[in-house]
């Protein structure tokens, strides 16, 4: 009897693990995952998803904290898994025999491939792309063309950004600096930074507001209290459906260039799932489901021909070909960097 109730309590703890790997535990972005997709994957696969919404600085907390653990899948920005890797060793390699490559952007796939490289493995493949640059009212700040134009004194406190790297990066190359090329080099990347620190302090003053959150930022240009800012090109041409004279705009010294990806966290339990569901995803027809929900093109061949109309004539007029040529795309971030920019960040946020 003894011996029967161990057998049946293993038995128990094993099918209870089975289970456990087959739901998806997945850390992503708003939009990535919207609930008509989630549908699709479970109907087919039997698999079940458990969706935790994040960010990068997020995401790199969790992990960090559970040495790799808790999630199954995860949706890093591509520039942010080398550094975070090397310090804590929260991912593993991609097995990418498992991922349909033919689904993929051929040079979204090898750029990713090649920026998430650790020890000649990769730990990365490329999802949802898109830029950060201005979004401005044409009607009352046409002046802005680069992101150092939100230093106009005309707009004093009609100007908004965020205190994080992004504005760093935009304000480091209109300033015609090169942060990227600095990378390596922390010393002279310090003193970059530090120029920008300099100007971001001097024009405080004009800022309405440091926006937090996406909701926010929309919620002060709909109300006319902002009239340019540093966003995301999605929420220039979302406001753009709404109100024509609100739209983005690639800045002249180029939008900074983003990809999010697919990486495994190091102590995921559900692998299966998780290359199913980026197979899955990855179909063009998907792929633009996931567009429509997220309002940024994903790395999925042909997803392009299943958008809308008014999404890719929005895309086509803030990019035209020069533009695009333009973007300035996120490298990996190298391991301590962020420290330097934190310092600045928290220096320009204490400045009177």
């Amino acid at each position: 009897m003894k011996n029967t109730m161990i057998i049946g309590a293993t038995l128990a703890v094993s099918l209870a693990g089975l289970a456990q790997a087959d739901t998806l535990r997945l850390l992503t972005w708003g939009g990535y995952a919207p609930e008509n997709v989630i549908e699709m994957f479970e109907k087919e696969t039997g698999h079940t998803v458990e969706v935790t919404l994040s960010n990068n600085e997020e995401m790199i907390a969790k992990l960090r904290a559970t040495g790799g653990g808790g999630f199954d899948l995860a949706q890093p920005s591509q520039d942010r898994i080398s550094g975070p890797q090397a310090e804590f060793g929260i991912y593993k390699p991609i097995d990418l025999s498992r991922i349909d490559a033919s689904q993929f952007i051929d040079s979204m796939l090898a750029a990713t491939k090649a920026n998430t490289t650790i020890d000649g493995a990769v730990h990365a493949v490329p999802h949802v792309w898109g830029t950060s640059g201005l979004v401005i009212d044409t009607a009352k700040a046409d002046m802005v063309r680069d992101y150092t134009d939100l230093c106009n004194a005309d707009l004093a406190g009609k100007v908004s950004y965020r205190l994080k790297r992004p504005t760093l990066i935009g304000f480091a190359f209109a300033m015609g600096m090169d942060p990227f090329a600095a990378y390596d080099d922390p010393a002279a990347y310090a003193e970059m930074m530090e120029k920008v620190e300099a100007k971001l302090i001097e024009c405080k003053p004009l800022v309405k507001t440091y926006w937090g959150g996406g909701d926010e930022l929309m919620g002060l240009l709909r109300s006319g209290e902002v009239t340019a800012s540093m966003a995301w090109d999605t929420g220039g041409w979302k406001l753009n459906g709404e109100m024509p004279d609100i739209t983005f705009v690639a800045p002249a010294s180029g939008a900074l260039g983003w990809i999010d990806t697919f990486a495994l966290p190091a102590k995921g339990q559900a692998d299966d799932a998780a290359y199913d569901w980026i197979n899955f995803v990855m179909r063009p027809e998907v792929s633009a489901m996931i567009t429509e929900a997220a309002g940024n093109f994903t790395a999925s061949k042909g997803a392009d021909q299943f958008a809308s109309d008014g999404l890719k004539a929005q895309f086509q007029a803030s990019f035209p070909q020069a533009a695009i040529d333009n973007i300035k795309w996120y490298p990996p971030v190298p391991a301590g960097l962020e420290a330097i920019e934190g310092g600045i960040l928290d220096r320009v946020k204490a400045a009177n």
